[in-house]
């Protein structure tokens, strides 16, 4: 197989930790990519007022088959327009429109949930990614008086809606699961609602051989907390799954063990942990890498490697039965040797 070119960019606080942790075990798996490093960051914000370079998202769309960020955000740029520009610059302007979130629990000692077993939470969330309120579409009129105004426009397109929903059924039918359901709130937003349900029958018309559902996001977050095993495949808009999916997180032992990818099937798609930067815990060797570590899993299988991504979760999951992890997680290990261990894990499978 070809070398793969994959963009670094560590972002800031606890990305420039597990970031480099995960390139550690994905060097161990001896796949074939190649990293190239970039300084994106509040760092080079503040050194020159760069957030990134004017052609930077054409270079990453034209020069790589995967992009790998870390977290973004930093208390020293109070707007965090850096973050912003760089983040939500390449979901939009590099048209990442499917937001990928696998749920799985690798040990039931993880789940805060009485009784669930791993079996039990294995699903993954479609969220739409270019679309919603994060366009930014509103405005402020008389700004600090009684009479302040903020509107913030929700923005959803007949084709962000059904090519989202179709790569759900799509993703359904790849891994084989049964069920696509559909999360919305269109007993009250019956607008962009009642564009997400005439979609989502029609589409779902076209895969009889999957059951589709629908819950009120309201009924799903409870559904959640109280059935996860119900769900195979949810899609959901842009603001509802950024939501669902950290409460999905904490079904698998909170936001250090879940992982991400901003995909757009046939072009350079991006892969991040779903954790935040934490700066309270920047540089204190704590930061769970296994989010990380899934994510350049996850990445590598999209890029069409199999044996290395199979080997790295086989070693996650042997990490988290062990209890060679961090003490978020109830181990003991620091980031780095956590690290280490799943390397050294890999290295020998």
């Amino acid at each position: 197989m070809a070398i793969k070119r994959i963009a670094v960019v560590p972002g800031d606080g606890i990305g420039k930790e597990v970031i480099p942790a995960a390139l550690q075990v994905v060097e161990a798996s001896g796949a074939t990519v190649e990293f190239t490093h970039f300084d994106w960051s509040a760092d080079r914000y503040l050194k020159d007022g760069v957030t990134i370079p004017a052609d930077g998202f054409a270079m990453l769309a034209r020069d790589f088959d995967a992009i790998f960020l870390g977290a973004l955000g930093d208390p020293r740029v109070p707007t965090n327009i850096h973050a912003k520009e760089i983040l939500l610059g390449m979901r939009f302007k590099m048209d990442l429109y499917a937001n990928v979130r696998p749920v799985k629990l690798l040990d039931e000692a993880l789940c805060p949930l009485k009784g669930i077993k791993p079996e039990n939470v294995d699903f993954v969330v479609v969220r739409e990614n270019t679309e919603g309120p994060y366009v930014d579409v509103g405005g402020v009129f008389k700004q600090g008086t009684l009479d302040e105004i903020a509107t913030q426009e929700d923005i959803n397109t007949r084709k962000g809606v059904e090519r989202i929903i179709r790569f759900a059924f799509e993703l359904a039918r790849t891994q084989k699961r049964k069920k696509v359901l559909m999360s919305d709130k269109s007993n009250v937003m019956t607008h962009a609602g009642g564009l997400w349900q005439r979609v989502f029958k029609e589409v779902a018309a076209e895969y009889s051989d999957i059951q589709a559902l629908h819950m009120y996001v309201d009924a799903l977050c409870m559904h959640m907390a109280r059935a996860p095993q119900q769900f195979d495949v949810i899609v959901t808009n842009n603001m509802f799954g950024d939501i669902i999916t950290d409460l999905a997180a904490a079904l698998q032992g909170g936001l250090g063990m879940a992982a991400s990818g901003n995909i757009h099937p046939g072009k350079t798609s991006m892969f991040e942990p779903v954790h935040g930067s934490a700066p309270p815990f920047a540089g204190k060797n704590i930061a769970n890498p296994i989010g990380a570590i899934s994510t350049a899993a996850m990445m590598l299988e999209h890029l069409g490697l199999t044996k290395e991504p199979d080997r790295i979760n086989q070693a996650v999951l042997q990490a988290v039965r062990q209890n060679k992890i961090t003490p978020d997680v109830g181990g003991g290990l620091g980031t780095r040797e956590t690290a280490a261990w799943i390397a050294d894990c890999v290295s020998r499978a």
